[in-house]
């Protein structure tokens, strides 16, 4: 490991591919070292190289793997810039942070939305009448995928998704209730205009789409589908914030915050 002497304390971030090189950068360049958690290789090829940068793609299932990983690297601040509805893992960063008394920031995007737009707080908020025989795509991941699906069809309305090419959520698709040829495996495109997901919403002539609101890059694909179209957009509402962690929707205002904390 490289000499920490120069370097005032260590960072674990974890996020995706988005948020974490941003925040990596800003706090290798205050002399931090910097630990962040991502879901895979190919996630971590977006990093620079860096020695102050440490790549970790082991998943850490616990708040007791989580506490582990915190004394071993002496850790001093944990940033979750998680997805909002990665909900298994920021409780355990929250749990493991608390009984450790570390301090825990959370790093939200802000929801940015052109089109007309209807967040809910349940799937079930949508109402049958604007159910019944319309065509609903589903971006809402694979993990609730079969339980929203079985509903939405039991109204009557015709259900199709759409889901990332990764082995658990391919598995989750074709297990659930969807069927096969309303299945869209497909990663966000890489452009917000002229992507495959407007193609996709043109031929399965969709009505209405339902996804969370996330903020991220995904979203935005959608709100600007719907926005130049006259589908309808239904975004789930983000799960409430939990008490003791410092938050912040803007990358500058947590950096100060971590220095201010040193």
């Amino acid at each position: 490991m490289q000499n920490q002497k120069k370097c005032y304390q260590n960072v674990w971030i974890l996020s995706g591919t988005a948020d974490g090189p941003i925040l990596a950068d800003m706090l290798m360049k205050h002399d931090y070292v910097v630990f962040v958690s991502v879901i895979s290789y190919k996630a971590g090829n977006v990093y620079p190289i860096n020695d102050k940068l440490h790549i970790i793609t082991r998943k850490l299932c616990n708040e007791e793997e989580i506490k582990e990983f915190i004394i071993v690297n002496q850790i001093k601040y944990v940033v979750d810039a998680t997805h909002p509805f990665a909900l298994r893992i920021s409780e355990n960063l929250r749990k493991g942070c608390q009984e450790i008394g570390l301090p825990l920031f959370e790093y939200q995007r802000i929801s940015e939305n052109k089109s007309n737009v209807e967040i809910i707080s349940n799937f079930k908020d949508i109402k049958s009448k604007d159910l019944k025989n319309k065509n609903i795509l589903l971006a809402i991941g694979s993990r609730a995928l079969n339980e929203v699906a079985k509903f939405y069809i039991d109204i009557g309305a015709n259900v199709f998704a759409r889901i990332i090419a990764t082995p658990e959520s391919i598995s989750r698709g074709f297990s659930s209730c969807v069927k096969n040829y309303k299945l869209a495996i497909l990663n966000p495109s890489e452009t917000i205009t002229d992507n495959l997901e407007s193609y996709l919403c043109k031929h399965w002539d969709i009505d209405l789409i339902l996804c969370r609101d996330s903020g991220g890059y995904s979203q935005k694909i959608w709100d600007q589908i719907c926005f130049h179209s006259n589908i309808k957009l239904f975004l789930l509402k983000r799960p409430e914030l939990q008490e003791g962690i410092f938050v912040f929707s803007k990358y500058d205002d947590l950096i100060k915050n971590i220095i201010n904390l040193k």
